[in-house]
C-alpha cells in the first residue's frame, strides 16, 4: 500500500509565498510520477504540474498561466516533492492535493492521493 501526505498549507496574505511538501511512503516504485492538483470551492479539480522519478517536469495545460509563480521540484528524499508558490493571490485559495503512481506523468490515472492541504489567501 502507498500513503501520500501533503503539508505546508496555511493562511497567508496576498503576495506571500508558501512551499508545499508531498511525501509518499509504503510499497513504492523505481519509475513513478508525482503531481500536484488543486480544487477550489465550487470549481473542478485542476491539474498543476507533475514530476517524474527521472526529474522531468510536466506542466498541465490547466495551469500554464501559473508557470511564473508555481514551481515543482523533487524533494530531498526519494518519493518526495515540493510546490513553491510565490505571489499568492486570492484565486489561489484551494485545497491542494498530491498524487502518485507508477509510470510517467503523461496519460496517467493516479491511484494514490493525499488528504490535501488547505491554502487560503486573504485580501
Amino acid at each position: 500500500q502507498v500513503q501520500v501526505v501533503e503539508s505546508g498549507g496555511g493562511l497567508v496574505q496576498i503576495g506571500a509565498s508558501l512551499r508545499l511538501t508531498c511525501t509518499a511512503t509504503g510499497r513504492l516504485w523505481d519509475d513513478y510520477a508525482m503531481a500536484w492538483f488543486r480544487e477550489a470551492p465550487g470549481k473542478e479539480r485542476e491539474g498543476l504540474s507533475c514530476i517524474s522519478s527521472s526529474g522531468r517536469v510536466t506542466i498541465y495545460k490547466d495551469s500554464e498561466n501559473l508557470k511564473g509563480r508555481f514551481t515543482i521540484s523533487r524533494g530531498n528524499t526519494k518519493n518526495s516533492m515540493y510546490l513553491q508558490m510565490n505571489s499568492l493571490q486570492p484565486e489561489d485559495t484551494a485545497m491542494y492535493y498530491c498524487a502518485t503512481d507508477r509510470g510517467s506523468c503523461l496519460d496517467q490515472d493516479f491511484g494514490y492521493w493525499g488528504q490535501g492541504t488547505q491554502v487560503t489567501v486573504s485580501s
